[in-house]
């Protein structure tokens, strides 16, 4: 192929911006050492890349994922699942009557039938549209 050009290259990958990313980090990785798959012609590194890109003489889904491998800033690191809230609760509850024990300081657990009272009197409390609450 003496000249490349874009439609060469779309054909193979049909996103321009695609291409482009693509074609840029081949020519990093010739930059950097990589063997050429194509003659070089007297060609710059970005033109011998989209002329293998042209060719097919690379593998897209390889330099595709190198690609996105080059623009993670934070590296893939797997972490531990969280414990459920309900452990926790369950645990600190765990050998204690009142189930305050393990808590932090001012806080407590409520059975349901005391959320359900201040629910109400939360609700029989509250502000109607004109009232501030301030006295």
């Amino acid at each position: 192929m003496a000249r490349v050009t874009v439609e060469d290259c779309v054909e193979r990958v049909p996103n321009r911006f695609e291409l482009v990313m693509m074609a840029a980090q081949r020519s990093r990785e010739i930059s950097a050492g990589a063997e050429i798959t194509v003659e070089r012609d007297n060609d710059k590194n970005p033109v011998v890349a989209l002329r293998e890109i042209a060719d097919e003489t690379v593998p897209l889904d390889k330099l595709k994922d190198d690609l996105v491998r080059g623009l993670q800033k934070v590296p893939e690191i797997d972490e531990p699942e969280e414990d459920e809230p309900m452990e926790y609760m369950a645990a600190a509850m765990a050998g204690h009557e009142d189930g305050s024990e393990g808590l932090p300081s001012g806080m407590s657990i409520m059975t349901p039938q005391e959320a359900e009272m201040g629910a109400r009197e939360g609700a029989a409390g509250a502000p109607t549209d004109g009232q501030t609450g301030t006295e």
